[in-house]
């Protein structure tokens, strides 16, 4: 279907009405391929029309001349349990020609699921009227999945939250830079954030959003603090939740889990960038042996176009806790619980690792993978962690291995040394004014922390190295991002290597002055095993030429879990039968790590 537009009538409108359809299941998608090409084409949008709403949902918009293409649109429908059909409005403006054209209209996944013969087994839940058989998991998530209400009939409403009637027993942190919002609709900035809420799939529902226009700035930060919970004793607790990253410049989405009220507790979960336009669904398992909270942390990006949303919150198995209302605080005269020096009873092998607190076995090559799989995470705990942003005055678990070789005698010659440390502000050095970071990347003030190498020290080319433990295995997405300060006159390089036994390559690299601010890096690792990570700095002819690190962060790196449940049907069944999403396939990354993705006949 197109319209030729080349008359001189202003604000026509083309209506493009769908057939009724009576409702959908809650994975349905809608794509169609457009196409809008022309000096003054004008814009078009997709509206959903429920019966019984008088207003309408926008569910796509195109604003302006998109080329001589066409382009695909993805809609994301999920549960609409009433009648309802689409309106596709076409308007135009100018005096100039143009065409807009829509094909290929195509819905996946809408049916509700097929009723089952038996549904057996703890895993799963048999719906009462469609007889369905669904995941337990998508039991009490605020979501219909059955088609008939009742996997969420007797639910707790202590333990979920759809942010309809407001936060719920969810609270604001007081300590945060801002509030999350709570809107119905889009938010107030085209090309980011949700255009309805999850819970409704209209505009009609609420949800909560992280607003990233003026006054806020980059990596201001808002946090969601959950009700409090028992220990999860035996039985598996779990925490269901749905987010919105859409944008250009999205930032950071984590979950954090603590047992000490005036900590941020240790990281669960975390997401970065763009992830498009659709409500995407997390499932968290916790454990815990005290009583626990759950921390929504939401941080700004460098720029408006960075809204974050959260909506259908949701705890399975998990127990309200019902003595003081807040956790202990942690004292300032200790520095946390120390790990035991002697090992628990173990029948582990050599070739195994001993878990501190329970004596399980796990494989070595478990060790170090960026993925917990000891209780109490011991299997990670000498390893370097996933992000790092220096402001405990801590190197998480980097260390210097020239360093190490030099002791007693040498201390001398260590103080001399062009090497690694930790610096803040611009006042490390009186005549350095002109080429120190003034402020650090993670809190923007003299206050903060980062790593510096410091060119006061050594001569001409002498390079400082500071390197990870050996990483046992990474996944086929694995990147390390970074921030790096490279200002002065004189400045040297900085690489980042890749380490295996003895063989050393050059992964990153980058001379001479970058200018007087941070700058962003990436770095892809993809599936690597049994190596380290090195950031070396070379240093230039003089001391003006300070090489500064902030905010290292391994992102997407625990390696492939082979599920015991079959690929679903967004996703591609590798040659080893790990699952992966139809979106990876043919993208030049080995992301099955057999390479039976990339493969020429697929």
């Amino acid at each position: 279907m197109f319209i030729l537009k080349n008359s001189s009538s202003i604000s026509q409108i083309a209506r493009l009405r769908s057939p009724k359809f009576r409702q959908t299941g809650s994975n349905c998608t809608l794509s169609f391929w457009y196409y809008n090409y022309g000096e003054s084409v004008g814009a078009a949008e997709l509206r959903l029309l429920v019966d019984g709403l008088k207003k309408p949902t926008v569910l796509w918009r195109t604003y302006y001349n998109e080329g001589n293409q066409w382009l695909k649109a993805v809609i994301q429908l999920g549960r609409l349990p009433h009648p309802f059909q689409f309106s596709l409005d076409k308007i135009s403006l100018g005096f100039y020609e143009g065409v807009s054209a829509i094909d290929d209209i195509r819905f996946e996944n809408c049916a509700l699921p097929p009723p089952a013969l038996s549904c057996e087994g703890p895993n799963h839940f048999w719906c009462r009227d469609t007889k369905a058989c669904i995941d337990s998991l998508l039991v009490c998530d605020l979501v219909d999945d059955c088609g008939d209400g009742s996997d969420e009939d007797n639910c707790d409403p202590d333990l979920q939250c759809n942010f309809e009637n407001g936060l719920c027993n969810w609270e604001q942190d007081v300590q945060d830079d801002f509030d999350w919002v709570r809107i119905r609709g889009p938010t107030p900035t085209v090309n980011t954030g949700p255009l309805k809420d999850h819970t409704t799939g209209t505009a009609r529902g609420h949800y909560l959003y992280l607003e990233s226009s003026q006054p806020r700035q980059f990596r201001d930060h808002a946090v969601l603090l959950s009700p409090l919970f028992n220990p999860s004793g035996n039985g598996k607790c779990a925490f269901r939740f749905h987010y919105h990253m859409f944008g250009k410049e999205v930032y950071k989405l984590s979950v954090f889990q603590r047992t000490v009220s005036n900590t941020k507790g240790w990281l669960l979960w975390y997401k970065s960038g763009n992830q498009e336009n659709r409500w995407n669904r997390q499932t968290l398992f916790i454990s815990s042996s005290k009583p626990f909270q759950i921390l929504v942390k939401g941080i700004v990006g460098d720029g408006f176009t960075g809204d974050i949303g959260l909506d259908d919150v949701s705890f399975l198995g998990c127990t309200l806790y019902n003595g003081k209302r807040i956790l202990p605080t942690i004292s300032t005269t200790t520095s946390g619980t120390s790990v035991p020096a002697t090992l628990p009873i173990n029948n582990c092998t050599e070739k195994e690792f001993v878990c501190r607190a329970s004596g399980h076995c796990i494989q070595m090559t478990q060790k170090c993978d960026f993925r917990p799989d000891c209780s109490d995470k011991s299997d990670e705990s000498a390893c370097v962690m996933e992000t790092c942003d220096f402001e405990d005055k801590n190197l998480c678990g980097w260390h210097q291995p020239a360093l190490e070789q030099m002791s007693g005698n040498y201390s001398m010659l260590i103080v001399k040394t062009f090497k690694w440390q930790l610096g803040r502000g611009a006042n490390l050095y009186p005549e350095q004014k002109q080429h120190c970071p003034l402020a650090d990347q993670t809190t923007c003030n003299e206050e903060g922390w980062y790593l510096f190498a410091d060119s006061s020290n050594g001569e001409f080319g002498h390079t400082a190295d500071i390197a990870t433990p050996v990483i046992s295995l990474t996944g086929p997405r694995c990147k390390i991002m970074f921030r790096n300060h490279m200002n002065g006159s004189t400045i040297g390089s900085l690489e980042v290597l890749y380490k295996s036994r003895n063989k050393t390559s050059k992964l990153w690299t980058q001379s001479g002055s970058q200018g007087p601010q941070w700058n962003r890096a990436e770095v892809f690792l993809g599936i690597r095993s049994n190596f380290q990570v090195i950031f070396r700095a070379k240093r230039g002819v003089s001391y003006m030429g300070d090489v500064a690190v902030d905010d290292i962060t391994f992102e997407d790196c625990s390696p492939l879990l082979i599920s015991d449940k079959p690929c679903t049907s967004e996703e591609f069944t590798c040659a080893n039968k790990y699952c992966i999403p139809k979106n990876n396939l043919c993208d030049f990354v080995n992301d099955c790590g057999d390479n039976s993705d990339e493969s020429p006949s697929i």
